[in-house]
Formats: C-alpha cells, sequence, structure tokens
C-alpha cells in the first residue's frame, strides 16, 4: 500500500491475527434474564479491565478518523445492547492517508485467525488459551490506524445453539433490581406472612408482586427510589393526624447491602404503607371494640389497590394524605391539635368566678373581666343594661335560655369546657371522624350527641338547626350513618312484641280495659299474638312527624308532646331515639331538599295532621350522620369540648393506651339482642304496671311521656299496616 510505513502496518497485522480468534465461543454471549421473561441473571457481572475497556467501534460503514495508534475493540457483554457505544477517548491526529475501503462482509474460511485474547476482571484467573478455528465467520469493521493503515475489528457473534438460530443479541446488561424480584419471589413463597401478619393478608401482597413478576415497587437500579423517600418522609410525620409514627416503622435502606436485605426493607415498607391506608380510611381502632352501639360499613382499600396507586401516582404524599377524612370538621381539629400542642391553645384566660346572677344597675366584681370576654367598653364594676344584652346575644349564639342574667350555665359556657386531657380528647374524635364515610355528601343531616343539636346541610352549606334531646347514659343513641328515605305524618306507636308479652299482657290479665283507658289500641296478628298500637293523634309519643333512616338499631327522629324537655342545657333523656325540638321545620327543610319545587312548607304539612299515616317517600335519599364529638371547632373558629356522656371518650383512651391496641384495628362481633332492643322502651328497665298511677302525670311528663321515650321501638318498614286511612306520597 503506497505511503503507509511498514513498521506500522506489521505491527496492526500482528495485533489483528492475535485477536481475531475472538470469534470462537469463548466470546458467546451470555443469556441474561430479566423481570420480563422470568429468567435470572447472575447477581453481578465482572467487568473487564480498565485498560481493555474500549468500546466498540460503530457499525457505520464510514470509515472512522485517524488515532495515535491502533485500537483493537474487545466486545464486552455490558457493551452489547441496542445502544450505540460510546466513542474511544484516544486523541486524534491528522489521517496521513485516505482509509481503505472495508473488507469483504464474509471472508472465507482462511480469513479466520486461530488465536483468541479473553478480558478479565481485576483478580480474575485467566482462562485457557483457545485455538481453534471457528465458523463462520465473524463480521469486521475497519478502524484506521495511524498513518491511515485500516485494521479489521473482529466483534463476537451471538451466541448459537443448533436448535436456536442467530437473531439479535438481547440486553446483557444485568438489571439491577433483577436480583431483587428473585428474593421477593423466594418471600412470596409463604414468607411474606412475617411482613403482612398472616396467611388472611398474604395472597394480596402476593397477587401485587405477582402482577409485576415480583418487580420491587420501592426500588429502582437497585437503589432506594423517590417514591420510597416520599412515603416514608410521610410516615414520620402522620403524628399530626393524630397517629402514630412507630406503627408505621420505615426501613433502612442505606443498611441494605445485598439483594436479600433490599427485599426485606422492600416488604417492610410496603406493609408500613398499606397499615397506614388502612388506619387512616377506617380508624386506627375498629370502632367495634368500643362499643356494639356503633356501626359504620366503609371498607379500607385493597393492598392491591392501594399499591397500585402509589406506583401511578405523580405525587404520594399527596395521594397519602388523601386516606384522611377531608371533612371540614376533622381539618379545623387537626389545626387545632397543632395548636395544643404547640401551647398556642391551652386552658384561657382566667375564668370568671361563680356567685349570683347580678340584677341590671347592680355593682359586680366580675363585670370587668365580663366586659372583655364580650368585647365591651367600659372601666366600672356596674352590670349595665348594655352589658345584660351583650349576655343576651351569648346566650342566644350558644343556645342557653336568653335571659341577659349571669347564670351558672352562662358563666360555664363563658368559661368554655376543658377536659383533663385536651390533647387526648381531641385525639379520640379524629379517631371518630375516620370511621365515618370520609365524603359527608352534599346533602346531608349531622348530629353531635353530646352537644345535643341536629344540623341540615345543603350543597356544603348549613341551612338550619335545632336542638334534640337524645338517649339516656343507660341507652345511649347510637353512633353510625343510615340514609332517611321517608317521612310519616301522624304516625301510628306500635308496641314491640317483647314488651307486649312481658308486660302489657300481664296488665290485661288484671284488667281488660287498662289499655283501652290508656288509648292503646288492642287487635290480634295474623299469627295469633296480640298486637298493641298507640294510634295517632297529640298525644302520641312520637308526636306528629317520624323521620325514619331505617338501620339495625331502630332508632329514627321524631316529634314528642313533651316540649319542655328542649329547655335543659343537658339532654340526655331519651332512650335511643332522637326527639326534636321543631319537626315541622325540619320536615319543611328536608322535603325542599329531596323534594324541591314541590311546595312544601309549614302550614301545608301541618294541614296533613289527621287520624290516618301518610308517608312521604324521598325520590332520592338523604345521609343522616350520628357522631359523638366532645370536641369541635365551631363557627367562631373557636375549640369546643363536651361532656363524654356515654364513656365513648374513655373506652377508645383505654384502647389507644392499653394492650389491647397491638390487634385494635381487628373488628369483634357483638350479638344483636332484640328483645334487649325492644325492652329499651321501658325507661329504667321498671314495669309501670304496679303503682296506681301509671298513667297520670305524675311529675315526670306523664306515662306516655315516660314510657314511649323514643326507644328502639320499632324499625321503620316494618310497621303495623293496621292504622287506617294511610297514605304514601311517592
Amino acid at each position: 500500500m503506497p505511503g503507509v510505513r511498514i513498521d506500522r502496518f506489521l505491527a496492526s497485522t500482528a495485533v489483528v491475527l492475535l485477536l481475531s480468534g475472538a470469534a470462537g465461543g469463548v466470546f458467546a454471549e451470555p443469556k441474561f434474564g430479566s423481570i420480563a421473561d422470568g429468567t435470572s441473571p447472575p447477581a453481578s457481572a465482572a467487568k473487564p479491565p480498565e485498560s481493555l475497556s474500549e468500546p466498540t467501534a460503530p457499525a457505520a460503514s464510514k470509515p472512522q478518523a485517524a488515532t495515535e495508534r491502533s485500537v483493537v475493540a474487545i466486545a464486552r457483554p455490558e457493551d452489547m445492547n441496542d445502544e450505540p457505544a460510546p466513542a474511544a477517548t484516544m486523541p486524534e491526529q491528522p489521517a496521513e492517508q485516505p482509509a481503505a475501503a472495508p473488507p469483504a462482509a464474509n471472508p472465507t474460511p482462511d480469513d479466520q485467525p486461530t488465536a483468541t485474547v479473553t478480558p478479565r476482571a481485576p483478580g480474575e484467573q485467566p482462562a485457557p488459551a483457545v485455538t481453534e478455528t471457528l465458523a463462520p465467520a465473524p463480521s469486521t469493521q475497519p478502524i484506521t490506524a495511524t498513518g491511515g493503515d485500516e485494521v479489521p475489528v473482529v466483534t463476537a457473534p451471538p451466541a448459537t445453539t443448533p436448535a436456536e438460530p442467530a437473531a439479535a443479541a438481547p440486553s446483557a446488561v444485568a438489571d439491577a433490581n433483577t436480583p431483587i424480584a428473585d428474593q421477593l419471589r423466594e418471600l412470596s413463597n409463604g414468607k411474606f406472612d412475617r411482613f403482612v401478619g398472616g396467611k388472611k393478608d398474604r395472597p394480596a401482597f402476593e397477587a401485587f408482586y405477582a402482577a409485576r413478576n415480583y418487580a420491587p415497587l420501592w426500588i429502582t437500579d437497585g437503589k432506594v427510589n423517590a417514591r420510597a423517600k416520599e412515603a416514608m418522609a410521610y410516615l414520620g410525620q402522620v403524628d399530626a393526624d393524630g397517629l402514630d409514627p412507630a406503627d408505621y416503622p420505615v426501613p433502612n435502606f442505606a443498611a441494605a447491602t445485598n439483594p436479600a436485605a433490599l427485599a426485606d426493607a422492600e416488604m417492610r415498607l410496603t406493609a408500613s404503607v398499606v397499615t397506614y391506608a388502612h388506619h387512616a380510611s377506617i380508624g386506627r381502632v375498629h370502632w367495634s371494640r368500643v362499643s356494639g352501639d356503633i356501626l359504620y360499613e366503609l371498607k379500607a382499600p385493597t393492598p392491591a389497590e392501594m399499591l397500585g396507586a402509589i406506583a401511578e401516582a405523580k405525587d404520594v404524599t399527596v395521594l397519602l394524605a388523601g386516606y384522611e377524612p377531608q371533612t371540614p370538621n376533622y381539618i379545623a381539629l387537626k389545626a387545632k391539635l397543632a395548636e395544643l400542642r404547640s401551647g398556642k391553645t391551652g386552658p384561657g384566660k382566667t375564668p370568671i368566678a361563680n356567685g349570683p346572677a347580678p340584677r341590671i344597675g347592680a355593682q359586680d366584681d366580675r363585670v370587668p373581666q365580663l366586659r372583655e370576654r364580650l368585647a365591651l367598653s367600659g372601666d366600672d364594676d356596674i352590670y349595665d343594661k348594655a352589658l345584660a344584652d351583650a349576655v343576651k346575644k351569648f346566650q342566644q349564639s350558644h343556645e342557653l335560655r336568653v335571659s341577659g342574667l349571669l347564670t351558672q350555665q352562662t358563666i360555664d359556657a363563658l368559661n368554655g369546657r376543658q377536659p383533663d386531657r385536651p390533647i387526648d380528647t381531641v385525639l379520640v374524635n379524629m379517631e371518630r371522624w375516620r370511621w365515618m364515610p370520609h365524603d359527608l355528601g352534599k346533602n346531608y343531616v349531622i348530629v353531635n350527641l353530646p352537644d345535643f343539636t341536629l344540623r341540615v346541610f345543603q350543597n356544603g352549606q348549613q341551612v338550619w338547626m335545632t336542638r334534640i334531646v337524645d338517649g339516656k347514659p343507660n341507652m345511649p343513641t347510637p353512633i353510625m350513618t343510615a340514609e332517611m328515605k321517608f317521612i310519616t305524618i301522624n304516625p301510628t306507636w306500635n308496641v314491640p312484641p317483647s314488651i307486649v308479652a312481658r308486660e302489657y299482657m300481664p296488665a290485661l290479665a288484671q284488667d281488660p280495659t287498662v289499655l283501652t283507658r290508656m288509648g292503646l289500641k288492642v287487635s290480634t296478628n295474623p299469627d295469633g299474638t296480640v298486637h298493641i298500637s298507640q294510634p295517632p293523634g297529640d298525644a302520641n309519643a312520637l308526636g306528629r312527624v317520624r323521620f325514619n333512616f331505617p338501620n339495625k338499631f331502630l332508632v329514627y327522629q321524631h316529634d314528642t308532646p313533651n316540649k319542655n324537655l328542649f329547655a335543659l342545657d343537658k339532654r340526655a333523656l331519651s332512650h335511643g331515639c332522637m326527639r326534636v325540638q321543631d319537626p315541622v321545620k325540619y320536615a319543611e327543610v328536608v322535603l325542599n331538599i329531596v323534594r324541591p319545587g314541590e311546595g312544601y312548607t309549614q302550614d301545608r304539612i301541618r294541614r296533613m295532621f289527621g287520624a290516618g299515616e301518610q308517608d312521604i317517600q324521598f325520590p332520592h335519599f338523604l345521609p343522616v350522620h350520628l357522631t359523638y364529638q366532645t370536641a369541635f371547632v365551631d363557627d367562631d373558629g373557636s375549640l369546643q369540648f363536651r361532656e363524654d356522656v356515654y364513656g365513648r371518650d374513655k373506652a377508645l383512651l383505654a384502647i389507644l393506651k392499653g394492650p389491647e391496641l397491638k390487634v385494635a384495628d381487628i373488628p369483634v362481633e357483638h350479638r344483636v339482642d332484640a328483645v334487649r332492643r325492644e325492652a329499651l322502651a321501658l325507661p329504667d328497665q321498671q314495669s309501670f304496671f304496679g303503682g296506681r298511677n301509671y298513667y297520670s302525670d305524675g311529675g315526670g311528663g306523664g306515662f306516655f311521656s315516660r314510657l314511649f321515650g323514643g326507644g328502639y321501638d320499632q324499625q321503620p318498614g316494618q310497621r303495623s299496616r293496621r292504622a287506617q286511612g294511610r297514605q304514601e306520597i311517592r
């Protein structure tokens, strides 16, 4: 070749002859598996020493530029993929002559070299020399030596077997997650139990990972990913929602130095995240462990649903926070919890002292403090008319008897009830919000039992509020959510069968006229048993209107002939049902929500009063939430506390702070005692047939008011159809 220096040509030729043996089986490409095909690669792939790590020349048809010295490219497993190899890093020199044409694509067997050189990783023992002639010939590409000499570059052909034709080589880069996937596959063989709590939960986790071919969720390229970091950071601050971060431990990925340890860390984080989602969705403590008078039917997301959402989430923090309730009541309590912990919300100002109520014009040492509390100007200690008017306004806003006098109830309201452990009280109330539907609905009714109030919301805004009477401490109104389906005008009260048998039949045996004289109607059921009922009327224990939301506790809301009870501040006086102070207005409000445009007014509803029952059906049902809020934020943004009338706070705190917490999220069953529920229609479990004044007023509101206090008397929808003149408005 003209212009070629002989010494460099000979050197280049020698190197090519030495290395061209790479066409043999020694360089057959290893077949690495992946999660996609279910095969496993070796735990690690040894890399050749740096001195042999020059990349293979691109398979382009154009010759490369001349370099300082001849370069022979050795094919390596990590180079054999679909990505172009990086350019060689030798300093470029001007070419001494144009590159020669590339050699033939299919050289003859005589062109095959017989020597091979195998690269080794540091410390690796040298492979035995292989000297054999192999066919078919390897593909070659030119590379230009210094001075313009073209030297064939030998690349190893794909490994083939007699049964497998040569094909495009799969990626030889070992996926760093593959060994972890292998470990997860091994753990799924009955070993997930130690992470997920037992055999019951194992299938859900196995299904999720099997669908991913056991690819880890929290690890990418063998390292903890951003998704995991976000999840671990969030779990570390769930105390803001009243949960304990210790219940959701996070692994130390940095200490996991091998696939087995990384798989272990993967499963520990998965278990913690799923546990958190479960607790945030339906409660850290299952409601059934607190009382049998509670019922919610929320379902926690399955592990597959929750983890699938994590895998697709753009923001893991937002996703996890979304499992907590998002109602305004809960969010307001969460803010107050932060204030309590920071000391910003404390016992408050110096309480106003108890004492006789001063009259207008009288001097009282408490006046300056009272003026400050009610934001009135003045520097004397005279209880004047302006101050009395301010007290009236306060009494009205706090549902107290409006008198303008500084009564004991007014002083208590001004001071605010502070529990011994306000933070704990807020925590248990936040927990109860997790039991409830996290979306209360667009239109709904919500009752706060310790506050003895009922509120109606339309389009998310409160439109009406009234006082209620609810269950006695020994006959508590249940906590639950149900759907109001219809209103009954002129309801009939049907005596529960157990009370008929146990109480009324013995009375009838002694005096066959007693029930008639009491205004009760006696008839016979188709099965021959006695049926006793109280017909509609002004004296009916249920009043003129009943609000029906069928539920297993047999409770509802209704009118009452005993209006005087609503003047009391503490109104835990019924047998489970809720008496409504202004039922006609209540009916007007809810009917204009569910049947808008039909002209339901209080006057129209009163004109329906008569001797026959009339049901007004709801075209779409209205959620009714019976809640137990002993801590809540009022309309003014102040944190309010109420008495734990049913002991629900005490019972829940005992679980949260006791050994039962370990299993507290597992529900327990309560036997439905129908006889007991029917018996609750009798106050204090007493019989009223032993005294001569059993049907007179007797100073206790009368027999009917005591007997028919609103208890668990009858399931709406299962009531007797014996009342004459019944109508249904659909």
